[in-house]
């Protein structure tokens, strides 16, 4: 084979990986934008259901999830989980329930269930784990409920993920923690949920 045919070849060859890589990119980057469209439809769609909207609180979960009377896809509820706290688990598969989950939840249950509530939603994310609904959630009172929780004691201020309260969220906690209110009363460092004691390597170790 001459030295032309041979760079020829090579020429060819090389020209045909460009254009795949080119189409390859192409098509991941419609994918991307075709996905990026899908989510703000499905964030757009959530604010014009749920944002500034009252409902019923029809069902606590747990401290942190409750159920309100409106339906959401194939459901005949829409399932809540509390923007920016973490109660301590009572119903997580495979998982014993949390020191104070009960007490947190029985909580919620006094606060919300069957009360008129108000939703708000944040404007980056409104959905969560599992396809839950991300809620900052009034009371009737004018209180929210995230906030009360952290406040009385009975939720963590949840470190793992960015929101508009975050530095709040974390003061109110620091409240409880200095009056003792709540859990913060007698919860030992191992019954900590396992992301905070990774998160908050000297909490509670004094």
């Amino acid at each position: 084979m001459s030295r032309r045919r041979r760079s020829t070849i090579l020429a060819v060859c090389f020209l045909l990986i460009a254009v795949l890589v080119w189409l390859d990119h192409s098509h991941v980057g419609r994918n991307q934008q075709r996905q990026h469209k899908s989510e703000e439809q499905a964030r757009a769609y959530d604010f014009e259901k749920y944002h500034k909207k009252t409902f019923t609180v029809v069902n606590v979960v747990d401290g942190d999830t409750i159920d309100i009377n409106i339906p959401d896809s194939k459901y005949g509820h829409t399932r809540i989980r509390l923007w920016g706290v973490d109660t301590p688990e009572t119903k997580k598969p495979e998982s014993p329930v949390m020191y104070f989950g009960p007490e947190a939840t029985e909580f919620t249950c006094e606060l919300a269930l069957g009360k008129q509530v108000k939703v708000f939603l944040e404007n980056h994310r409104t959905r969560g784990n599992y396809g839950r609904l991300l809620a900052y959630v009034q009371l009737p009172d004018g209180r929210f409920l995230n906030e009360v929780l952290l406040l009385e004691g009975f939720a963590y201020a949840d470190l793992r993920f960015s929101h508009s309260f975050s530095h709040k969220y974390q003061q109110l906690e620091a409240v409880a923690r200095s009056q003792n209110k709540g859990l913060w009363e007698k919860v030992k460092r191992e019954q900590l949920p396992k992301w905070r004691q990774r998160m908050s390597p000297n909490l509670l170790t004094k």
